[in-house]
């Protein structure tokens, strides 16, 4: 047993009548001894309700609490101690703090349970708070898309199905074998439109057309025809299966993707209009620039990677690393430019002809480069050099350690988040399987003992973003149990 410390108090009758105000309750097997004038601070609390309660009203007092033993005149609650010491402080410090090791989310529920409101906590408390929330967010979210995989509701409509699994199909490759092969398909013609891209610039691949010129090989013509073919056939299923069209429209890789495709397209409008040959040069040309982008499609394929969200996400959070590493970076290139370009003017083979030529130089010689396209040539310039290049070493050095921080723990929590997903999907279950068995037992007529037993093994922390998705899943259930 261990005993809140209890300050003393002077009555009008100068007399201490702290036994009489004393509260033993036992919290989940650890009992203590609270004091009533401490408790009655915050009234509107559950402990301040039962102290101020008449220990005649049985009815009220069970309402408040669990059990109660008349003899020891003592309150039992089947709770969390550890939670209950955090709590208790608020009575004699006016603020909670959320102890290392106690989950936020089942502590908010203690503080629930005990009537004490979340203003409480301590702003530290409430920062933790936040960013637990958003990881359940986050889970919920992954549990609704795993949900949203499985199979539909079959009061949807013929059309609505064959669109969804045709979404499916060509937006997520582990959705089924079919999806895979599909996406494999799509990285192979990739691929092989990129090679066939790069291929197609060899001289000695190149062949002469009617007026002497070099133009592709028939044969890889053919296979970037075959190619186009596909990217279209891909944009055009995605297109009228996606279940937005708007955001379809302003996703950046579907800008991509329309921005691969729209060039040859372009190039066979023009041929069939019959456009001058000078014309359609100058245009091919144009899209020939264009076609560079279809190598961006690899990127779309990394869609569903987790390596690659995570570095992309510690980019976002290494913004002001970053930022801070550019601006250091150019007061560097505009200082030790401006000095190689002074320094250097003394010699009569200098290469550093203007202040903006130098700064090419300072930019090759801060991050390491090096190309000796230009170089000093005076002592006092090559001092300058050194220096330039020992401070371009330094401040690409120092944002390297921030951002290899946020990629590892951005991946840790993506990997945490995916299996809580999983854990609670699997929990869903076996709670749709025990609801299903408890409505089999009753229709037997022996559901009352099983039920009683079932309602005792639940937690009542349980996620709320997830009661939709839970329903979601009964509802398949109950569903695929009728057919």
């Amino acid at each position: 047993m261990w005993t809140i410390p209890k300050p003393r108090y002077k009555n009008c009758n100068k007399l201490d009548t702290r036994d009489e105000a004393e509260m033993a309750v036992n919290i989940g097997g650890v009992r203590l001894v609270l004091d009533g004038d401490v408790l009655n601070r915050y009234p509107e609390s559950r402990l301040a309700e039962l102290i101020n309660c008449s220990t005649l009203n049985y009815d009220v007092i069970y309402s408040l609490c669990d059990d109660y033993d008349p003899g020891k005149k003592e309150f039992y609650f089947d709770r969390d101690p550890d939670a209950f010491r955090c709590i208790i402080g608020v009575y004699y410090f006016g603020e909670i703090h959320i102890k290392r090791g106690i989950c936020p989310i089942c502590f908010i529920k203690e503080m629930e349970f005990w009537k004490i409101h979340q203003s409480y906590l301590d702003e530290c408390c409430k920062s933790y708070l936040t960013e637990k929330e958003e990881e359940l967010a986050e889970i919920a979210n992954k549990v609704k898309l795993i949900l949203d995989d499985l199979d539909g509701d079959p009061s949807v409509n013929c059309s609505a199905r064959c669109l969804k699994f045709l979404w499916k199909l060509m937006e997520k490759p582990e959705s089924s074998l079919p999806a895979r092969v599909i996406a494999i398909a799509s990285f192979l013609f990739v691929l092989v439109s990129s090679v066939v891209m790069c291929v197609g610039t060899i001289p000695e691949v190149q062949v002469e057309d009617e007026e002497g010129d070099l133009v592709e090989h028939p044969m890889l013509e053919a296979i970037e025809t075959a190619c186009i073919g596909w990217f279209t056939l891909e944009y055009l299923l995605r297109f009228v299966s996606c279940p937005n069209k708007r955001q379809f429209f302003l996703s950046f890789m579907n800008i991509i993707d329309f921005m691969v495709i729209i060039p040859f397209y372009v190039v066979l409008t023009l041929t069939y209009l019959g456009t001058t040959m000078m014309d359609l040069a100058k245009v091919q040309q144009a899209v020939q620039a264009l076609r560079i982008m279809r190598i961006a499609r690899i990127f779309k394929l990394a869609r569903h990677s987790s390596g690659l969200q995570t570095f992309t996400y510690a980019l976002k959070r290494s913004f002001k690393d970053l930022g801070l590493l550019l601006m250091y970076m150019g007061i560097g290139i505009f200082v030790f430019s401006a000095l190689g370009y002074t320094i250097e003017q003394s010699h009569p083979e200098t290469l550093f002809s203007s202040i903006p030529q130098s700064f090419w130089w300072a930019i090759i010689t801060m991050t390491t480069v090096g190309y000796g396209d230009i170089y000093p040539k005076t002592t006092l310039g090559k001092c300058n050099a050194a220096i330039s290049f020992l401070c371009g070493v330094i401040a690409i050095a120092l944002p390297i350690h921030p951002i290899i921080n946020n990629f590892v723990n951005f991946y840790n929590k993506q990997k945490l988040l995916e299996t809580a997903a999983k854990h609670e999907l699997e929990l869903m279950q076996l709670q749709s399987s025990e609801d299903s068995l408890m409505k089999a037992t009753r229709k037997c007529g022996a559901a009352g003992a099983l039920e009683s037993s079932m309602r005792t093994s639940r937690s009542d922390n349980c996620i709320p973003l997830l009661e939709e998705s839970t329903r979601t899943l009964k509802s398949k259930d109950y569903c695929s149990e009728t057919e």
